[in-house]
C-alpha cells in the first residue's frame, strides 16, 4: 500500500451532487458499492474500479447517488460496512450514509492553551442528558459555563453497534454513533461551545477496535499484527501502512471537518510499538497544524510524560495523584490502590514530584514503574478526584461523594482546584451527584452473556458479590444505563445547589487570582496538616488541608498573623494566632 493523502476513501459528495466511492484493500481482486433504498432493499450494484497509479485503490464515481444514499461496499462477492463512512444510521450492521460536507461553524475555533488554567469537564453524552444527545449537551452549555469549565471532554463517540455503550468498542472511526446525533449535530455542538468560551476535546481509540462489526481484516491482514496480543486481542500494526492511515485519517477527520479543539489519546501505553514516526507524533503534527494548533491529551500507565512530550502529547492524565488522594480519603488499598499509602506526606510528594512513581517497584504489578518528571511543567499534569474509569471501573458504579464524606470531599475539592495542574472535573461530581456511572453495553449473544458472566467474574473475590454474583449489575441489561444517568432534578436540591455553588467559588478564585494564575508550588506536612504553597511576585497563596477529626489552632501552624482567608470548605476560620482549622476541612489564606 502506498500511502496518498489526496485519496479520500469512503463517499465523497461530488460538486455536481453525485458520489465518489473509493476503498482500499490488498485482498480483493473485485470491488463494487451496493446502494440500498429505504427499506434496506438492494437498488444497484455499481463495480468500483482499480487505479492503475495507487494498487490496492478502487473507486467509481455514480450520478445515480447522492446526499442521503445508503451503500456498503462489496469484496469478491461478500459485502461489508465502510470502515471510512461519515454516517451508520441504523449502526455499524446496517448499511452507511453519504452525508453533505458539514456547513462552516459560525464562531471561531478556541485553542486549548493549558498553560492558562484550564478546566476539564469529561462528559458521557448518552447519560449526560435525559435526552442522551448533542442537542440535550449543547442545552446545558450556560451550566458548565457559569460553572467555570473551559474544555469539554466527550467520551468516545465512534460509531459501535447496539444502544448504548461507553464508547471504546467503536468501530466507525469517522461516524458518531448515531444515537448521539449526526456530525452536523456534533458539529453545532461544537460550535456552540466555543460561542460559550469553551473548549472541546474527544476521547479517541486506536489501540483496538470493538469486538463486533469489525470489517477491516475484510478489507486487508495488514490492519492487525498476526501475533502481537494486547488486552482487547490482535494489536494493530502501526509499523505499516493500512492502520497508521487510518487512525491519522480519522484524527484529521475529527480535528479538521468536525472541529474538535483536541484529542484524549485512550490507553497510549498501548499503541507500541508505534511504528515509525511514532504514531502519536503524527497524530501531533496534524494536531499541530490545525487553526489554532489543537492538543493532544493521553492517558498512560507508565509514568513517564517526558517521553509522551517527544511524541507531541501536551499532558497526561495522572493516576498517582488521584489514586493517592482516593486512599486517603476512602482508606481502600484493594487493586491498584495497593501501591498507595494514602497519607499527607504522599500526596506532598506527588505535589512536589509531578507524580510518586518514578522508578520505583509498584506493588501490583511488582515491576518498576515511571521516571523522573520533577522537571516537567504542572499544568502537563490532569489532575481529577474521580473519572469514568475509577467511578465505572467499580462493581457498583459509585462515585466518590459515595465513599467519603462531605465535609472531605469538599476539602478535597478545594485541594484539587487550588493546584496549578489542569484539574479535570467528572460530569455531576460539581453538585454530588447520586448516579452511580456503571458499565454498561448492549453487545449481541454470544458475547453479551460473555461480557455478563465476564464482569460477575472479575469481582467473585470481594466478599459483598462471592455469595451472590448476582449483586453485581449486569452490563447488557437497559436499567444498568439508565442508573447511569444524571438526574439534573437534584441540582435544586440544598446540599446539591450549596456544593455547586462552592465548586463555582473555588474555580472563580482559581481564575481570577493573579498568584493562583501562574506561580510556584510546594508541600509539605506540618503536625496533621498538609501546607501546599503558591508563590509568585503578586504574593503567597497558602492552601491547609486539615482531614483529622479536630481543629488545629493557627496559631500552631506558623501561619503569619496578616494572612487572610480567601475561601473555605467549612466555615472560614479566623485570621490570626487565635484562629484555627476547622476539622475536615481546607481553607486558602493569602499574605504578602
Amino acid at each position: 500500500m502506498t500511502d496518498n493523502p489526496r485519496i479520500l476513501l469512503g463517499a465523497t459528495v461530488a460538486d455536481d451532487g453525485g458520489v465518489y466511492f473509493r476503498l482500499w484493500s490488498d485482498k480483493a481482486n473485485r470491488a463494487a458499492v451496493v446502494l440500498y433504498d429505504d427499506d434496506g432493499w438492494e437498488i444497484w450494484e455499481e463495480p468500483l474500479s482499480v487505479d492503475p497509479e495507487q494498487p490496492h485503490y478502487f473507486g467509481a464515481y455514480l450520478d445515480r447517488a447522492s446526499v442521503g444514499s445508503l451503500y456498503r461496499f462489496k469484496l469478491d462477492g461478500k459485502v461489508v460496512g465502510d470502515p471510512y463512512a461519515r454516517c451508520f444510521p441504523f449502526g455499524p450492521r446496517g448499511p452507511a450514509r453519504v452525508i453533505a460536507p458539514l456547513k462552516p461553524r459560525l464562531h471561531p475555533k478556541r485553542a486549548i492553551d493549558l498553560t492558562r488554567g484550564e478546566v476539564i469537564y469529561e462528559l458521557h453524552v448518552g447519560t449526560f442528558t435525559a435526552e442522551g444527545t448533542f442537542t440535550g449537551v449543547r442545552e446545558r452549555l450556560p451550566h458548565l459555563q457559569d460553572l467555570g469549565v473551559t474544555v469539554l471532554e466527550l467520551l468516545p463517540i465512534a460509531a459501535f453497534p447496539g444502544e448504548r455503550g461507553w464508547g471504546y468498542d467503536g468501530v466507525g472511526l469517522f461516524a458518531p454513533f448515531i444515537g448521539y446525533g449526526t456530525s452536523a449535530e456534533l458539529s453545532e455542538l461544537i460550535d456552540a461551545a466555543h460561542a460559550h468560551g469553551m473548549s472541546v476535546m474527544l476521547d479517541v481509540v486506536y489501540n483496538h477496535l470493538g469486538p463486533e462489526c469489525n470489517v477491516l481484516p475484510s478489507y486487508s491482514d495488514l490492519y492487525f499484527h498476526p501475533e502481537r496480543k494486547n488486552p482487547w486481542g490482535c494489536a494493530p500494526a502501526f509499523e505499516g501502512v493500512p492502520f497508521r492511515r487510518l487512525v491519522v485519517d480519522s484524527a484529521r477527520h475529527w480535528l479538521e471537518e468536525v472541529g474538535f479543539d483536541g484529542l484524549r489519546i485512550d490507553a497510549a501505553h498501548e499503541l507500541e510499538p508505534g511504528g515509525e514516526p511514532h504514531i502519536l507524533l503524527e497524530v501531533a503534527r496534524i494536531a499541530a497544524a490545525c487553526s489554532p494548533a489543537a492538543v493532544l491529551v493521553a492517558e498512560d500507565d507508565r509514568n513517564d510524560p517526558e517521553q509522551l512530550a517527544t511524541h507531541g502529547v501536551s499532558a497526561v492524565w495522572s493516576d498517582d495523584f488521584h489514586h493517592s488522594l482516593h486512599v486517603l480519603l476512602t482508606g481502600e488499598k484493594d487493586g491498584y490502590y495497593e501501591g498507595y499509602e494514602g497519607t499527607l506526606a504522599e500526596l506532598a510528594t506527588i505535589i512536589n514530584r509531578n507524580q510518586l512513581y518514578e522508578g520505583q517497584i509498584f506493588p501490583p504489578s511488582k515491576r518498576a514503574r515511571g521516571k523522573p518528571a520533577a522537571g516537567v511543567d504542572r499544568h502537563r499534569f490532569v489532575y481529577s478526584l474521580q473519572n469514568h474509569d475509577q467511578v465505572g471501573n467499580r462493581a457498583l458504579g459509585e462515585r466518590i461523594s459515595a465513599l467519603t464524606d462531605p465535609a472531605r470531599l469538599r476539602a478535597a475539592t478545594l485541594l484539587l482546584l487550588f493546584l496549578p495542574a489542569t484539574p479535570m472535573l467528572f460530569m455531576g461530581q460539581e453538585w454530588g451527584s447520586r448516579s452511580p456511572f456503571l458499565y454498561f453495553a448492549d453487545h449481541a449473544e454470544p458475547l453479551a452473556s460473555e461480557i455478563t458472566k465476564g464482569r460477575r467474574a472479575e469481582f467473585a473475590h470481594f466478599a459483598a458479590f462471592a455469595k451472590d454474583p448476582d449483586a453485581v449489575p449486569d452490563p447488557q441489561k437497559p436499567e444498568t444505563f439508565a442508573k447511569s444517568r444524571l438526574s439534573w432534578e437534584e441540582v435544586q436540591e440544598p446540599e446539591a445547589a450549596a456544593l455547586l455553588a462552592f465548586h463555582r467559588a473555588a474555580l472563580k478564585l482559581r481564575r481570577d487570582d493573579p498568584v493562583l494564575k501562574n506561580s510556584s508550588v510546594s508541600a509539605h506536612v506540618r503536625g496533621d496538616v498538609l501546607w501546599v504553597e503558591r508563590r509568585s511576585e503578586q504574593g503567597v497563596r497558602v492552601l491547609l488541608l486539615n482531614l483529622e477529626n479536630a481543629v488545629v489552632p493557627l496559631g500552631r501552624l506558623e501561619l503569619p498573623r496578616d494572612a487572610r482567608v480567601l475561601l473555605s470548605s467549612e466555615e472560614a476560620p479566623q485570621s490570626g494566632a487565635d484562629g484555627t482549622l476547622a476539622a475536615l476541612s481546607a481553607a486558602i489564606f493569602a499574605f504578602a
